[in-house]
């Protein structure tokens, strides 16, 4: 046997192990922003004039398509398409399609996105076909004029047309509602019971404090155990062991039979069970959402077509996984805990 046979054969072996941090963590979720453009300027989440990434230093489809694929092979078994927002991105639909290959083998046992719903409409027919079962939709507020403020230029109409689309095709639907004091923390109550009453859940998020924005995240924070306390005055909350993968703690509201979960990264942060890593739309892979170390994974997918570079890429960024993340909210300075905006790390 030959030398470049015999080092092909023990990368294929080596490729087939699965990956863990080492903390003994495995990685199994993981989530590919496929653009960092988005048709919202969320206050939270970007400055209004924001400078997006030229398209040719994007990954393609097929490149993303091979590195979901890397990781699939590694054992990922979840697998979520971000963004920025991923709908707007062109002929993103062939990459739901070419992924849903694994779910067929059963490599994969989910294959989902998170939406701020204004696409919706559009394509949730298309998602269901390929097999995308569950959605996470970003929504903060049922207000259409606090809705247009907050997200400076979004329709809310369109957003829960979307909303029905997905439920008509057969996607079960989870609300993303981050909490912002003094903006929609007094209509938690009636978010819930509208969602629960259409069959979804409920998630509050805690503001995180990346990258920079005309506003001041001190003062849109707030805290979720202060939240969850607020909301028992009008529910009756148990916690349950539902778990979907992520970060979210559940309860469920007595009042209306439905869940609500709790994502908490500043006031308890949620590091220990951690199985997540994104990677940007440019091939960066980000080990931890809330520290800058990062991993290069473009260069090794277009340097060779064999993917032996690219698994050790991956391998070796996820031994360097931190155990947590620092985020705090700098009352002094009000500088973000990492330079970066969500819509460049993928939401």
């Amino acid at each position: 046997m030959g030398g470049r046979a015999y080092i092909e054969i023990m990368e294929t072996l080596a490729s087939a192990s699965p990956l863990v941090d080492p903390f003994g963590r495995a990685i199994s979720y993981l989530r590919v922003s496929v653009t960092d453009r988005c048709d919202f300027r969320c206050v939270y989440c970007m400055s209004e004039d924001m400078n997006f990434l030229p398209k040719h230093d994007l990954l393609s489809l097929e490149e993303l398509d091979r590195l979901c694929t890397a990781f699939i092979e590694r054992g990922t078994t979840k697998l979520r398409i971000t963004g920025g927002e991923p709908l707007v991105r062109r002929d993103v639909m062939h990459l739901f399609e070419s992924l849903s290959r694994h779910l067929t083998t059963g490599a994969l046992h989910e294959l989902t996105l998170t939406t701020n719903g204004s696409q919706l409409a559009r394509f949730a027919s298309q998602l269901a076909a390929f097999g995308v079962r569950r959605i996470n939709v970003s929504l903060d507020t049922l207000d259409a004029q606090k809705f247009r403020a907050i997200t400076r230029w979004g329709d809310l109409d369109k957003v829960l047309a979307g909303i029905d689309a997905a439920l008509a095709a057969g996607i079960d639907v989870k609300l993303n509602v981050v909490a912002l004091r003094g903006f929609n923390d007094q209509e938690f109550p009636e978010i819930i019971r509208w969602a629960h009453g259409k069959g979804m859940d409920v998630t509050f998020i805690e503001v995180m404090p990346l990258g920079e924005i005309e506003g001041a995240r001190v003062d849109q924070y707030i805290s979720l155990n202060e939240v969850r306390a607020n909301l028992l005055d009008q529910f009756s909350l148990t916690d349950i062991t539902y778990q979907t993968g992520g970060p979210a703690r559940y309860v469920r509201a007595h009042e209306t039979g439905g869940r609500i979960g709790f994502i908490t990264p500043l006031s308890h942060n949620f590091c220990e069970s951690c199985n997540r890593v994104r990677v940007t739309c440019t091939g960066t892979l980000y080990m931890c959402l809330g520290q800058e170390d990062a991993a290069d994974l473009r260069t090794p997918l277009r340097a060779s077509p064999n993917d032996g570079p690219l698994h050790r890429a991956i391998e070796a960024a996820i031994a360097r996984k931190p155990k947590g993340h620092d985020f705090v909210i700098d009352r002094k300075t009000m500088a973000p805990a990492v330079g970066r905006h969500m819509s460049v790390t993928g939401g």
